[in-house]
């Protein structure tokens, strides 16, 4: 019977262990809910135990009661036997046969919760084990469940301790795909190609002003030549500029 009972109740845990594993998704959920089936099972197991328990005390008092009843009719076929033996003296021997009828009686009673006394100490011996070996069974599972419980704490560390190593890596990753220098690298030749466009533009403007001072030197010299040119006409000598 213990093994009934004990033996259903490990076949449901491992059937809701495997649908558990097959379908996980989220090991804290997972083991969150093993705990809790695990925990539903070691209730059921409870009230498993406390019935058993229930049965053999009462078996316990009806073998009380039949204990009871053996020693109650002992006594009373005791006194009849004692009442017919002294009617019998007086010579009173129809009314003491009806005593000792009355004594038979009482121990056919007697016999009966006899009987029924040996047959409930067979079945409270058969029970008494049983309860034993189920309340050892109960315990085994309550001491499983802490365990069950300290590994569910120690797995869900562990998952969250792998789930940021991963985001970690995932991170790493994302950053040696798009290398932060390699930007600051085209920034850096865009502003040098700034530059030496203004560095052009200067250039530009500084040859602008060379040949318009160019172009004033040659007013000048065009100027000296006229004034050359008159004094000849005037018949006197260039002087020299």
């Amino acid at each position: 019977m213990s093994d009934n009972i004990l033996g259903r109740i490990g076949n449901l845990v491992r059937a809701n262990v495997n649908a558990l594993i097959d379908g996980a998704e989220d090991p804290q959920k997972m083991l969150d809910q093993l705990v809790r089936d695990y925990t539903g099972s070691i209730e059921e197991a409870e009230q498993a135990v406390a019935q058993t328990i229930g049965n053999l005390r009462l078996a316990e008092d009806d073998a009380s009661t039949a204990q009871a009843g053996v020693a109650e009719w002992g006594g009373k076929a005791l006194a009849a036997s004692k009442k017919a033996d002294e009617l019998r003296a007086a010579g009173n021997t129809a009314e003491a046969d009806r005593f000792d009828g009355l004594a038979k009686v009482a121990l056919k009673r007697q016999i009966g919760f006899e009987d029924q006394a040996k047959s409930l100490a067979t079945q409270i011996a058969s029970q008494t084990e049983l309860t034993n070996r189920l309340k050892d069974g109960l315990n085994g599972m309550r001491e499983k469940r802490e365990e069950l419980v300290q590994k569910r704490n120690e797995l869900v560390a562990r998952a969250k301790m792998a789930d940021a190593q991963a985001k970690v890596q995932a991170s790493l990753k994302s950053i040696n795909a798009t290398d932060p220098t390699s930007e600051v690298s085209r920034f850096e030749d865009k502003i040098r190609r700034d530059e030496a466009q203004v560095r052009g533009m200067q250039e530009v403007a500084a040859s602008t002003l060379d040949a318009q001072f160019d172009n004033l030197e040659d007013i000048s010299a065009d100027a000296d030549v006229e004034a050359r040119l008159a004094t000849l006409k005037s018949g006197g000598t260039p002087a020299a500029s």
